[in-house]
């Protein structure tokens, strides 16, 4: 019998740390009860968000919740994109919303609403969260169905979009410059390297990594010693030649901030894709890393050897502010 359909007593809905029997069995009001009084680290930075099987936009932190039978938690079976707003503009949505197409489409993923409606939904969250500046996260999962592993079982596919309370580093952060050293993880390697998937273990292990070795900015090397990328971020170089050069290949997901800055480069220096090595990193006159999270930062410091003259250069701090 379902405990919420018993007709003994309701249980009262004592707090974990107070209840002597936390194993006991209760019914579904005091259970919800419970759930809204449990500690939600992070709540203060949520702003709106929307789920898909609810529909609407809600404002509680509290009920910001994912059904655990999503393959999208238990296998990493969905796709992603993170995006910034600054003074109620959203950047670059279009070039968001086309690489979660082609990252959904890379793992035979429909999302639960036609593109052009996903859209809308996005701006409305935003607008929803009612602050000029912050972050989206928009996640296409498999879907609720099931523990097993064949995406056959979830019979819709699920749609979460939160907006977040997501402020740009100080000042300070991008002046001092930041220190960045070779992973012992590899570069994503086959046909899910370019798909912005859910599945962040390795990427989320090479900020650990970074963490236990007291350094910002893990980078990625593929199996020919080439430059690929960050943990969450792209990188590029000023060249001791002036140009501006970012990693070719297939082993870096295609960053939408690399993209507009390549574009606002190539209008005063020359710009380049290439096979960037360890010995580049070192004689480049500039270190960039560019992403949701880092805008344009300077990367100053690799495997502590200085990069170029050891502070933030002119070209980072003219691409951060064509960016804005």
């Amino acid at each position: 019998m379902h405990p919420a359909d018993s007709t003994g007593p309701v249980p009262s809905a004592t707090t974990p740390a107070t209840d002597p029997d936390p194993m006991r069995q209760i019914d579904a009001a005091a259970y919800l009860q419970r759930l809204l009084a449990a500690p939600r680290p992070g709540a203060d930075r949520v702003l709106a968000f929307h789920d898909h099987r609810v529909g609407g936009i809600c404002t509680d932190p509290r009920l910001l919740l994912v059904p655990l039978d999503d393959h999208l938690c238990h296998r990493g079976d969905g796709v992603f994109e993170s995006i910034r707003y600054r003074q109620r503009r959203l950047f670059q949505l279009d070039l968001h919303l086309a690489r979660l197409r082609r990252s959904a489409d890379a793992i035979r993923l429909v999302p639960p609403c036609p593109w052009d409606d996903l859209r809308r939904r996005i701006i409305a969250v935003a607008r929803a969260g009612g602050e000029d500046e912050g972050g989206i996260r928009v996640l296409v999962g498999r879907g609720p169905g099931g523990f097993g592993i064949s995406p056959a079982e979830c019979p819709q596919s699920s749609l979460y979009i939160i907006a977040w309370r997501q402020t740009a580093p100080p000042e300070a952060w991008f002046a001092a410059g930041l220190s960045a050293f070779r992973s012992v993880l590899p570069a994503h390697r086959g046909p899910l390297a370019g798909v912005k998937h859910a599945n962040y273990l390795p990427n989320a292990l090479m900020m650990d990594e970074a963490r236990q070795r007291g350094m910002d900015v893990p980078l990625t090397f593929d199996a020919e010693g080439h430059l690929s990328e960050s943990a969450i971020a792209n990188v590029a170089l000023v060249d001791a030649a002036g140009t501006l050069a970012a990693p070719e290949g297939t082993s870096a997901l295609p960053g939408t901030t690399l993209h507009r800055v390549m574009d606002l480069a190539a209008a005063f220096m020359p710009t380049d894709r290439r096979a960037i090595t360890e010995a580049d990193i070192l004689s480049a006159r500039e270190f960039l890393i560019l992403g949701t999270v880092y805008e344009c930062a300077s990367l100053v410091r690799y495997e502590g050897a200085p990069i170029g003259t050891g502070r933030p250069g002119p070209v980072a701090a003219r691409l951060r502010e064509a960016l804005r």
